[in-house]
């Protein structure tokens, strides 16, 4: 009986020095993505409002640190959610209306006049709704986006409680949010206000591309941008046409065109990249410009295949990106970008050790937060950074055996797999349940959606 007392009486003097926390979550495996990679086995992470405080072995982290709530996965991977670093998320609403086809010709006949027939702000509220549950169900915690009406999204980011670098579409010709440049320009700066200091939203300014802005407006965002201190977001050398067109009508590649503008003089994500040479990489490994690596969609679009290995030898900061899922791409699954960007630079390349599994996963997380230039805030677990975490289950027949935790990570886990999601400190799915959204109202209103936008494109 005394024996008894005084183990309590020590297990109540360890948990009365422990430290306050909200959360310890724990894991088989913390794969932490800090400077040495480290992959702890049977770690745990504790969280305290926003932010990680510890990250360690388990039962070191359970000595020092008394929580509130605790997640424990025995049979999970515990990792920094991913970032996907270029999509369109509202274009949810039209998965696969039209495939198989090249880039220009899918914009022009078919995207362009959907979006023309289609897109209004409650389109926009909706599609983000589904995009943002698909992200955080296969474990994305932090996206950048690129379409109208941006400050709605923004607001249903928040909703769904994740986060966002979000840019507000500035395109040469009437768009269904803003008719002009300037007064999309002058809306942009209302968001701009609106979301100066938001825990979870960056608002960021998109100039479409070169070839649908005029040099005039290029400025401006850039000016735009910089006076607010907020990211430019552009398509950049994504098909060897707008190279070609760009090196016949000015001269240079579009990468040199957009510095000689004074484009690139500033933060900014350049989106695809397929098409860059020596000398673009050179100019954006000087402006500091981050890339977005799109592998599905280059691939499904023919764009042609992006020279991944010479960024990343070139210490340029490349992360990856599902694109829009109108036909670029028909998900928003990070998990499968890790997989074929791996892939595709191997076959390729003809040289199977090209972006090994470990390298492909930091493209996914801390890679692709030092693209955004966020790598101060997410894209790792570490102490001081942003609480956003995912846990991976690895009880399916796909998950098993496992001798190293990056191949499993990127060859053999699926988007399906991810369990749990905590963004900001803040739990937000669940043993695969969304807590935030109503995930049957989004999905049934898809389905409406799905009806008005068939009846749209029947001919007269």
């Amino acid at each position: 009986m005394r024996l008894t007392s005084r183990l309590l009486w020590i297990c109540a003097a360890a948990a009365a020095h422990a430290a306050p926390a909200d959360w310890i979550w724990s894991a088989r495996y913390v794969v932490t993505m800090d400077t040495p990679h480290r992959v702890i086995e049977d770690g745990a992470v504790a969280i305290r409002g926003d932010s990680i405080v510890a990250v360690g072995p388990r039962a070191e982290v359970d000595k020092a640190w008394q929580p509130k709530q605790r997640l424990d996965r025995p049979d999970a991977i515990l990792a920094p959610g991913l970032i996907n670093t270029h999509t369109h998320a509202p274009m949810s609403l039209f998965r696969g209306i039209a495939d198989d086809l090249r880039l220009q010709e899918w914009l022009e006949k078919y995207i362009f006049p959907a979006e023309a027939k289609n897109v209004d702000q409650e389109f926009v509220r909706w599609g983000a709704r589904l995009a943002c549950l698909e992200m955080a169900l296969s474990g994305t915690t932090t996206y950048t986006d690129m379409y109208y009406f941006e400050d709605t999204i923004a607001e249903v980011t928040k909703e769904a409680g994740l986060r966002g670098v979000l840019g507000q579409t500035v395109i040469g010709f009437p768009a269904p949010d803003y008719k002009t440049p300037q007064a999309t320009l002058a809306a942009t700066e209302k968001y701009f206000k609106a979301f100066a200091n938001d825990p979870l939203i960056v608002p960021a300014v998109a100039p479409h591309a070169i070839y649908t802005n005029s040099d005039d407006t290029l400025r401006s965002c850039r000016a735009l941008a910089n006076r607010y201190r907020k990211p430019l977001v552009i398509h950049l050398s994504e098909t060897k046409r707008e190279n070609d067109e760009t090196l016949q009508k000015r001269k240079m590649t579009p990468t040199a065109a957009l510095d000689a503008l004074g484009v690139l003089t500033g933060w900014t994500l350049g989106a695809h990249g397929v098409w860059l040479d020596d000398g673009d990489l050179k100019i954006l490994k000087a402006r500091g410009t981050g890339l977005a690596h799109c592998p599905s969609s280059n691939m499904k679009l023919a764009s042609g295949v992006a020279p991944v290995l010479k960024i990343l030898d070139h210490g340029l900061a490349m992360g990856l990106g599902t694109d829009g899922v109108a036909g670029s791409n028909n998900d928003h699954d990070l998990m499968e970008e890790m997989d074929l960007a791996a892939k595709l630079q191997k076959v390729t390349s003809g040289d199977p050790r090209a972006l090994p599994a470990e390298q492909a996963f930091a493209m996914a997380t801390i890679t692709g937060a030092r693209a955004l230039h966020l790598e101060h805030m997410i894209g790792s677990i570490e102490t001081g950074k942003r609480a956003d975490l995912i846990t991976i289950r690895l009880d399916a027949p796909h998950a098993v055996p496992m001798y190293h935790v990056y191949s499993q990570l990127v060859y053999a886990l699926k988007g399906s797999d991810v369990a749990d999601v905590m963004v900001n400190g803040r739990v937000i799915v669940r043993d695969r349940k969304m807590l935030t959204l109503d995930a049957q109202a989004v999905m049934a209103k898809a389905v409406q959606y799905q009806e008005r936008v068939k009846r749209s494109l029947r001919p007269n």
